[in-house]
């Protein structure tokens, strides 16, 4: 896993401009293009080359499709064509399959950090993976962990030692507590708090607007105040 120290230079004009694609082509992928602009519009970065989706049949009128310049075959084929790759992608299982299969052709070089210029944090103590998304507002102290392809949303709190897993996503509003341990592909709603020093395992979810008071087991969907995991289906039919 590359991981990075964030240094105070990021975004300073050593950093050589870049062309980079998008993978994705829906909401998020267009707040990924406009994040991107926002870091232009601090220092000149990046040049937008379009959008990339694994499956150019599936598109829906959702997507923006005049953007999209090919599949993943296009990659491939057109390698000249860009520098950089990043997700347009907010669901965490997802992000953490198309991360692991584009890697083994796209080392970590070919994923910078993307850093919105209104996001805040201790870059002398922040460890920063590669493709790594942080949205306006964010806001983080120190010695926080920041692993590849996990997306920090708009308007988030990290306290001390917080460490984001792999491809996790942690949506607008939400406030992850000192020391509290994000797992790998985890989805953190819109809202909801993970009080200090509790883990939130691999895979699992964390509903909107839900106070995690313990620990959430790998795999489980937690929602409420306080945190309590969502029954089985067959248990809910019963009850």
């Amino acid at each position: 896993m590359a991981m990075l120290r964030c240094p105070s230079s990021w975004g300073s004009s050593e950093m050589a401009r870049k062309r980079i694609i998008i993978i994705g082509a829906g909401g998020q992928a267009r707040e990924v293009k406009w994040i991107v602009e926002e870091i232009n519009s601090s220092e000149p970065t990046f040049d937008f080359a379009g959008f990339v989706i694994s499956d150019l049949s599936k598109t829906t009128d959702l997507d923006s499709r005049d953007l999209i310049v090919g599949d993943v075959d296009w990659l491939r084929q057109h390698r000249g064509s860009y520098d950089a790759l990043t997700l347009g992608i907010g669901t965490p299982s997802v992000r953490c399959r198309i991360a692991s299969e584009l890697e083994r052709e796209f080392a970590a070089e070919w994923w910078p950090a993307l850093v919105h210029p209104g996001a805040i944090f201790d870059r002398r103590s922040t460890v920063v993976g590669h493709g790594v998304l942080l949205c306006p507002g964010v806001v983080a102290t120190v010695n926080c962990v920041l692993e590849p392809h996990c997306m920090v949303n708009c308007g988030c709190t990290l306290g001390h030692e917080a460490r984001i897993g792999r491809g996790s996503v942690i949506n607008p509003g939400a406030n992850i507590g000192g020391g509290v341990l994000i797992g790998e592909g985890c989805l953190v709603g819109s809202g909801a708090q993970v009080l200090q020093y509790h883990s939130v395992g691999a895979g699992a979810t964390v509903g909107a607007g839900a106070v995690v008071t313990r620990d959430v087991l790998p795999g489980t969907t937690v929602v409420g105040v306080p945190a309590r995991p969502l029954p089985a289906s067959g248990e809910r039919q019963r009850s």
